[in-house]
């Protein structure tokens, strides 16, 4: 019974002295039909055409003899080390890697990639992998059939971006197109490929680098929470060059208020992750959507006037995140905006908010004013068929040097939770 699996990455190049060794003495050899027509394949050895990855360790396990996968790229970096080192098939992995195609796709048009985003897109997982192309400025995306660059082009409808789609790296049908987002659905683009894709920088280019993913302007925004409106509120002019911080966030971020209080009780509520598509209906000063930006998650922020808007995308900016801002009346404007996946509605009464019920998100978040529009709330999100929650908060500030109230903010805060 073979223990032990050598896998060999391939990158279109020449393969190594020590990946042509281990293919030579190899008796059984698993890949896809492009890595089993290498001429470095043993004639007399037995192959697998690599679809589940499972079932073709099950093979290599009960196999009598030596066995090598063989992949593409850096089989490590989203590949199949990590699915032939579970437990369950015993086996000892040996990797021989090449280059990844990250790592080659970023070469090909000269650019660093320390600070993007590598997300894996196939039909289950599409959405949340458009979701991060929306929420970050660059991401590489690993494509599969049915989750390519015309579906996730489409899926970002009118955020704007520029794909970078590399086709068959490494071969002698290498292509390398550079796209806005509005022309990649109208080409069919070669299996396999990968998608660069590239959003203009909310924040400062520039930035020491030492976590990869990060963006360098994010060491320099304001830490905590629920920050007060003042730093939405301020415009960039009155903010003096020695007072902003890189992504032109200006610190310290001043006072707390009840009102940052309130929103950071309704993030906690939310729970913004990357991946995540949230919708903040009644966006006012923008905080919220920003806030929620910051977590690593897509955010569409909807409000119907035109100055609550602008507010909104003075918070991101200044924030150095990135979000969609649509100006529309709830709920009629919801209809078009593609599915959430928690929402926070900041105003527009039960007709809104049942019509938030009816996309049927994970979580919403909403508050009121009185106990009578709790009650209302609190019945069309059970309606909905949501596990409702209610608490009753009193928030009051206090100002530290004469220790007299300087803020007082008191709402009830409902979360409806998907049953």
């Amino acid at each position: 019974m073979a223990d032990r699996v050598t896998v060999i990455g391939w990158d279109g190049s020449p393969l190594t002295p020590a990946a042509r060794a281990a293919l030579a003495a190899a008796t059984l050899v698993a890949g896809a039909p492009r890595h089993l027509a290498l001429p470095e394949v043993p004639a007399a050895a037995e192959t697998v055409r690599l679809g589940s990855v499972t079932v073709a360790a099950g093979r290599i396990a009960a196999h009598r003899g030596t066995a090598v996968v063989l992949a593409d790229g850096d089989p490590g970096f989203f590949g199949v080390v990590r699915a032939l080192r579970d437990h369950r098939h015993g086996l000892e992995v040996e990797v021989i890697p090449a280059v990844s195609a990250v790592a080659a796709a970023f070469a090909r048009v000269g650019m660093p990639w320390d600070d993007a985003r590598v997300v894996v897109a196939h039909r289950r997982t599409l959405r949340r992998a458009v979701n991060v192309c929306r929420a970050h400025t660059k991401v590489a995306v690993l494509t599969a059939p049915g989750a390519g660059p015309a579906e996730i082009a489409l899926l970002l409808g009118p955020v704007p971006r520029t794909f970078v789609i590399c086709e068959s790296l490494g071969t002698d049908a290498e292509q390398v197109t550079v796209l806005t987002s509005d022309r990649v659905a109208g080409h069919r683009w070669t299996d396999p490929n990968l998608v660069i894709v590239i959003g203009a920088p909310a924040g400062a280019p520039d930035g020491e680098h030492w976590l990869a993913g990060l963006d360098p302007a994010e060491d320099g925004r304001p830490r905590g929470w629920g920050l007060p409106a003042a730093l939405a509120a301020a415009s960039s002019a009155a903010v003096a060059p020695e007072d902003a911080g890189p992504s032109g966030a200006v610190g310290p971020p001043g006072p707390p208020d009840p009102a940052g209080r309130l929103r950071a009780l309704q993030l906690a509520a939310l729970g913004p992750r990357t991946g995540d598509l949230v919708w903040d209906v009644g966006s006012d000063d923008g905080l919220t959507a920003a806030e929620a930006a910051r977590f690593g998650a897509a955010v569409i922020a909807v409000d119907r006037d035109a100055a609550a808007c602008a507010r909104t995308a003075e918070a991101a900016r200044r924030l150095g995140v990135q979000l969609q801002v649509v100006r529309g009346a709830a709920p009629q404007v919801l209809e078009s905006l593609p599915e959430p996946d928690v929402i926070r509605i900041g105003g527009g009464g039960p007709r809104t908010l049942s019509a938030c019920v009816d996309r049927r998100p994970q979580r919403i978040v909403t508050h009121a004013t009185t106990r009578d529009q709790a009650e209302t709330a609190g019945r069309v999100l059970a309606a909905g068929g949501y596990r409702v929650e209610c608490t009753l908060v009193q928030l009051v500030e206090l100002n530290t040097d004469t220790w007299s109230e300087s803020g007082r903010t008191v709402a009830f805060l409902l979360t409806g939770s998907r049953m």
